[in-house]
């Protein structure tokens, strides 16, 4: 009777013991399957004072110094998106490999006047801020035509490219300008010159980081959107005050102007909101 009843709790036990098991791996194979990645959206909206959706050749705004301009063509690169966790941990989206990593928001191409970058294969994170380059950085540009030949095609394309030895155009805004209205044509195109270190010519590569006002929460079924606001005022208005005239409005390249000019707009985004849809 001894022996009957040992042997049974033995076997009581032993089944107990198997079920746990079994839920503990169901358990791990369930956090496994989690960590399946999913992706994301940035929305890039361009606007002046934050208000969006700039209407080519006819939104006019006046600048602090007192001129009024407007756009004719609006476009940008951004390349090097990197999102950071809740623990200052970063992924970096083909940082520094244009053809998969490079974008052009081209004001032109917006819809409801959003541009819109979708991105895939991010892993399951809550993240807490984003950062951006505006531009190509020169690593990524030393790599070489053949190492980007991809989006190479598609700046040249959109005429965001001079000569390979030139490299590309980082920044294109054309319009016009003028006092009591805006009437005298201008074309402000910022870029790197090819090697800036062998050129001896201006960096305007910048990577920008934004704080999320809500946590982008990425799983498999979760795509966040993350909606950023351009503000073209910083253009002229921004930390240094610009007058455009006959010594700068066909500029093209890294003169001290279009330094000028990257240094406003590099702090003219923000992130308006987050979606955890």
């Amino acid at each position: 009777m001894k022996i009957y009843k040992f042997l049974s709790l033995f076997f009581i036990a032993f089944t107990l013991f198997t079920v746990s098991s079994c839920r503990n791996n169901d358990d791990e194979e369930e956090v496994i399957t989690d960590t399946n990645p999913g992706k994301l959206q940035v929305k890039f909206e361009n606007g002046f004072n934050n208000l969006g959706n700039i209407v080519l050749n006819q939104t006019t705004q006046a600048s602090a110094n007192g001129q009024k301009h407007q756009f004719s063509t609006l476009k940008y690169v951004i390349s090097n998106i990197t999102l950071i966790d809740e623990n200052g941990a970063e992924f970096k989206y083909h940082y520094n490999d244009p053809d998969k990593g490079a974008f052009i928001v081209d004001q032109a191409e917006a819809v409801a006047g959003v541009n819109y970058i979708n991105l895939t294969e991010i892993p399951k994170n809550n993240y807490k801020k984003i950062r951006i380059g505006l531009g190509v950085s020169q690593t990524a540009y030393l790599i070489g035509q053949d190492g980007q030949g991809i989006f190479w095609q598609k700046a040249k394309t959109a005429g965001m490219a001079w000569s390979w030895a030139a490299g590309y155009i980082f920044t294109k805004l054309e319009g016009k300008y003028g006092t009591s209205s805006a009437t005298t044509e201008f074309m402000n195109h910022c870029g790197n010159m090819g090697n800036t270190a062998a050129n001896n010519t201006a960096d305007l590569y910048r990577e920008i980081t934004l704080d999320l006002p809500t946590t982008a929460r990425v799983t498999k079924d979760i795509t966040p959107s993350i909606h950023i606001l351009a503000n073209f005022n910083q253009y002229l208005s921004g930390q240094t005050a610009l007058t455009l005239d006959n010594t700068n409005n066909m500029a093209m390249g890294s003169n001290p102007h279009l330094v000028n000019v990257t240094n406003n707009i590099s702090k003219m985004f923000k992130v308006d909101h987050v979606h955890n849809d």
